[in-house]
């Protein structure tokens, strides 16, 4: 009994990888929809043939996103996490699901708004618990995995389009808005959260009664937090700026249409940071055995890739060139993506680690909005590829700093 019973202790982390990839996918598919689906959804509400209206509902989402990270990181550091990546599935689920029964722009509008506060709760949550989960050399490529099912939920959906003109965009969302609320109910059974044991009891480890401001001051009184915000917000600039422009910095340097540009970009930076966050998994798990700082190292090699990746992506003409900058720029981001949060759990102290993510993470989604906008006037003048270029810069300062600031004592900070 008591071997079968460490056989499912060593597997049901694992378990929780794969119930929580799937929530990962879920996130992303649901909020990427939208981006696709204006051509189709314009027929029926007539707003939206405004560019500056389909404009609004995007940057309702990122604002109120970005706003609520940092409290949802700090009450999933005071609830159960369980309960909470639960309720934020349903609600965002829910939402999806209503947006299919809409039938006005206002309706829609405060539907993508409710969506940023539900699913700004997920990520904070669901990563700590992933962290908590694996405090052995495993952290990075459970990281990693649970990472992935972002990058395929933004894939699927970018589907949208083709699903709406298949069936409608109304059903498009209603199905998969039930399919989400249906996830939330086999999670309700399936998923546990990380308790500890403390004497003959089991705790879910949580921040407890210590008060909010409190933990916010102490993860801001931390030196090595403020470097990991840096380097994470820097890197998101080229993160977002790859999602947002890359399809036309493509179009336009090699003389192709968006319908290959948009293919060729968003698929070649999607499977080589598959690749990087196993690659970067792996080699910081065992990196970290020999040396505290084999995570900031493996981490660092793929701020290294970026750097040469931006200036190629930039300044570098011709398919092939622009197929290997991406492919490099994805293996290096897929690296530094996988080991933010074990980096994270060398400096931060458990019960705060949700709400530093939410920190970064707001931090992240206003680095990508403002660099979105710059590079738009960029492009306009016909600079787009001088601003990629431009941050390498950038992402070689957060190397820098990474490199010389950050020196952990241990690999799991309690």
């Amino acid at each position: 009994m008591r071997r079968n019973s460490e056989t499912v202790n060593r597997i049901y982390p694992w378990t929780v990888v794969a119930l929580l990839w799937v929530v990962a996918l879920l996130n992303y598919m649901d909020r990427q929809m939208l981006s696709t689906m204006r051509d189709a959804m314009q027929v029926d509400i007539h707003e939206l043939e405004s560019a500056v209206n389909f404009g609004r509902l995007m940057a309702i989402f990122l604002w109120i996103y970005g706003c609520i990270s940092p409290f949802a990181g700090a009450v999933a550091d005071r609830i159960s996490r369980k309960w909470l990546i639960i309720a934020s599935l349903g609600v965002w689920s829910t939402v999806t699901l209503l947006m299919g029964h809409c039938t006005s722009f206002n309706q829609i509008y405060w539907l993508r708004a409710l969506m940023g506060v539900s699913e700004a709760l997920y990520i904070p949550a669901g990563l700590s618990l992933i962290a908590d989960y694996f405090t052995g050399s495993a952290r990075s490529l459970a990281v990693g995995i649970h990472m992935t099912g972002l990058y395929f939920g933004q894939a699927v959906g970018g589907f949208g389009a083709t699903l709406a003109e298949a069936f409608s965009w109304q059903q498009t969302f209603h199905w998969f808005g039930i399919v989400g609320v249906t996830y939330a109910v086999i999670l309700a059974f399936a998923l546990k959260d990380k308790a500890r044991a403390t004497g003959e009891k089991e705790e879910v480890t949580i921040a407890g009664k210590e008060p909010v401001w409190k933990s916010f001051a102490l993860v801001f009184s931390n030196i090595a937090f403020w470097v990991i915000l840096f380097f994470f917000a820097s890197s998101s600039l080229p993160g977002w700026a790859t999602k947002n422009w890359l399809p036309t910095l493509f179009a336009d340097s090699l003389g192709i249409p968006m319908s290959e540009a948009g293919p060729i970009s968003t698929i070649t930076i999607a499977a080589s940071s598959f690749v990087g966050v196993i690659l970067g998994g792996f080699l910081s798990d065992r990196w970290v055995k020999k040396n505290l700082k084999g995570r900031i190292y493996t981490s660092a090699i793929g701020l290294s890739l970026m750097i040469p990746a931006l200036v190629l992506i930039g300044a570098g003409h011709g398919m092939a060139a622009a197929v290997g900058a991406g492919v490099c720029f994805g293996i290096g981001y897929g690296m530094f993506d996988t080991n933010n949060m074990p980096i994270l759990c060398q400096f931060v102290p458990a019960k705060n680690r949700a709400t530093a993510y939410g920190i970064m993470n707001m931090t992240g989604v206003f680095a990508g909005a403002a660099i979105t906008r710059v590079l738009g006037k960029w492009a306009d003048s016909g600079n787009l590829g001088l601003g990629f270029s431009l941050m390498a810069g950038v992402i070689a300062l957060a190397l820098l700093l990474q490199l010389s600031i950050l020196k952990p004592e241990t690999d799991n900070r309690v």
